[in-house]
């Protein structure tokens, strides 16, 4: 079972029970979340985090000493950054209605600016054209109109406006501000996080900030209608483009599988080549995929508007009708080949290896770390503080590899954990008095859990760099999947120092998975085709390989008379004669990926050439 906590969720749950707690009854504002009522008087709180009795002046004197604001109290030296953060934004409304109360803003009649200090320090002046300024965050709407209510001001995020020669150098408290609104919004709705990927998210990015505040995002209706029709006809010419290069490289056919909460499955298709990844459609699969009858025929159907001819690899998750139907379609065109997700594999293996005794143990011991941490806001805010900032809980492109990253950021968090839960602060806290706390205190300080830990990465850390290996979009994976694989076996003998008894059940889960599953021709063409792996001085083929080559050049190349000129030219590039041998051709093994130095110095042997790009 994954340990993928939905933390922030669990964190405001928490701060909203004590809040109802201790807060007045119909109390709506967020600083008594911070602070309790003494013997139940609002001019009597106690701040949570400093402990210092506030007499007088409500919860808006209780948030100024959370917010750093000198005058009418002495700021709090204990409360956590994103809390300040908080009551120096809520404070800033309070002032703004009050503004617009006084002198009735409306519209552009006054001009609000967010600037900074020389010092680098963030100072915020709202200025009206009879001078007044106040030191005080603010939050601006549609460029001038303020209508806050109640809700907006437990809600809103501020926007930062800064002069044109600040506006390339943002603030590190800006820049987290933006960070943390794209987390929220790729988690709350579902996007995928391979999404930042993609070249496009960056240049969003830029072109919002071009646009500079008040620019409002494109309504449903907008991107549904007018800006995708936009959008279609600006990437006509590139598309066309890309489909004209899948002639010359070829290019992989991958399925992706999608089920929500109510069951409803979504099939992606999507066309990889060298010059990048096109999305070709999107098909509700809901009962297609119960069949692999009717999965061949909708794999068929997605050939074709490929083009047959130019498919190379038709890639699949490994469940029984995914296979079943990615076979028969193997076996109908014998020109191209199925095989399973790199990623998907990979991840079958590291779930094998979560359950074996003792691993499992120590992803239960893990799991009650990361959850204790992060449902409490105290005990996270302590960690990050030993930490400098970093979070423990990993996310990655698959399930259980999120589980192997968390444990590895664990275990090189180890010397910071250990403090903390060994500190006077730790010790003097309540948390410690819980059961629950105690016994995560246990594990940090227990020596078996730790030897588990580092045990266990042994043998998955390697495996961890082949799935982040596939996740590579600037380098295509087919060409050192088997190199990368076979370190995975050899570090995890030297790790064990060649005990069998220890290696041995990790390595028979790996060796299962990849022979019934990953393995294909094209990863041991791919390997023997690659510069840079093959003209190494300890690379040696095998029966495998040679099998594999040509299992590639018979179904790639179907016209017998290329295939034997194939086979004739492979010993011009066993022993680098001709161009393969130039000078800058052997500076190019290592730095240039393997089509780009097939198509410079392969020019010589077109046959070879196009089945190396391929």
């Amino acid at each position: 079972m994954s340990f993928l906590i939905s933390h922030f969720c669990l964190r405001d749950l928490g701060m909203f029970l004590s809040y109802q707690a201790l807060a007045p009854p119909r109390a709506s504002d967020p600083g008594w979340a911070h602070g309790v009522m003494i013997n139940g008087g609002r001019q009597k709180i106690k701040c949570n985090y400093c402990h210092k009795i506030i007499l007088g002046g409500g919860i808006s004197r209780l948030k100024q000493h959370l917010a750093g604001e000198r005058g009418n109290v002495i700021p709090c030296e204990e409360v956590p950054e994103n809390v300040k953060v908080e009551m120096q934004q809520n404070l800033g409304v309070k002032v703004l209605k009050k503004l617009k109360a006084q002198e009735g803003l409306k519209g552009s009649t006054h001009s609000v600016s967010y600037l900074q200090d020389c010092d680098g320090q963030r100072n915020c002046k709202v200025s009206s054209k009879r001078g007044a300024r106040w030191k005080r965050r603010v939050k601006v709407h549609d460029g001038g109109n303020f209508n806050l209510n109640k809700r907006d001001e437990r809600h809103f995020q501020p926007v930062i406006v800064k002069s044109s020669l600040q506006a390339s150098f943002p603030t590190q408290e800006s820049a987290d501000h933006a960070d943390i609104a794209v987390t929220n919004f790729m988690f709350m709705t579902g996007i995928p996080l391979s999404a930042s990927n993609s070249s496009y998210f960056q240049q969003m990015a830029d072109a919002i900030a071009a646009a500079g505040p008040g620019y409002k995002m494109p309504s449903y209706n907008s991107l549904r209608g007018k800006l995708l029709n936009r959008s279609c006809q600006d990437l006509s010419e590139p598309l066309h483009e890309l489909r004209k290069s899948w002639e010359i490289t070829g290019c992989s056919v991958m399925v992706d599988r999608w089920s929500d909460s109510t069951g409803r499955t979504v099939i992606n298709f999507f066309v990889y080549c060298p010059k990048g990844t096109l999305f070709l459609k999107s098909v509700e699969a809901t009962d297609v995929t119960k069949s692999s009858e009717e999965l061949f025929s909708l794999f068929d159907s997605v050939v074709q508007e490929v083009g047959p001819k130019n498919v190379v690899n038709f890639v699949t998750e490994t469940a029984p009708t995914f296979k079943d139907a990615g076979m028969a379609l193997m076996g109908k065109y014998r020109t191209f080949f199925w095989s399973a997700c790199s990623a998907h594999c990979i991840d079958m293996m590291l779930e094998e290896i979560g359950e074996m005794e003792g691993v499992k143990e120590v992803f239960v011991k893990a799991k009650e770390i990361t959850r204790f941490i992060y449902n409490n806001a105290w005990v996270l805010d302590l960690m990050k503080k030993r930490t400098g900032g970093k979070d423990i809980v990993q996310l990655a492109s698959t399930r259980f590899s999120s589980n192997f990253f968390t444990l590895q950021t664990i275990v090189s968090l180890k010397n910071p954990l250990h403090q903390m839960f060994t500190s006077p602060t730790w010790i003097q806290s309540t948390f410690l008095k819980q059961k629950v706390g105690l016994e995560v205190t246990e594990t940090i300080v227990d020596p078996l859990f730790w030897s588990l830990s580092e045990r266990t990465l042994k043998v998955t850390d390697p495996l961890l760099n082949v799935l982040q290996l596939t996740d590579n979009e600037e380098r295509p994976s087919i060409g050192y999947i088997y190199d990368a694989m076979q370190k995975v076996k050899e570090n995890a003998m030297v790790a064990f120092n060649n005990e069998e008894s220890d290696y041995l059940p990790y390595l028979n889960i790996i060796d299962r998975i990849w022979v019934e599953e990953l393995h294909s021709p094209l990863h041991a063409a791919g390997w023997y085709l690659n510069p840079s792996i093959f003209y190494k001085p300890g690379f040696s083929t095998s029966k495998v390989i040679q099998k594999g080559l040509l299992d590639c050049i018979e179904t790639l190349e179907p016209n017998l008379t290329s295939q034997v000129l194939i086979t004739s030219h492979i010993k011009s590039y066993e022993d680098a004669v001709g161009d393969f041998g130039r000078p800058v051709a052997l500076c190019g093994r290592e730095s240039l990926a393997p089509a780009t130095w097939w198509s410079l110095y392969a020019a010589d042997y077109p046959d070879l050439q196009r089945l190396a790009v391929r």
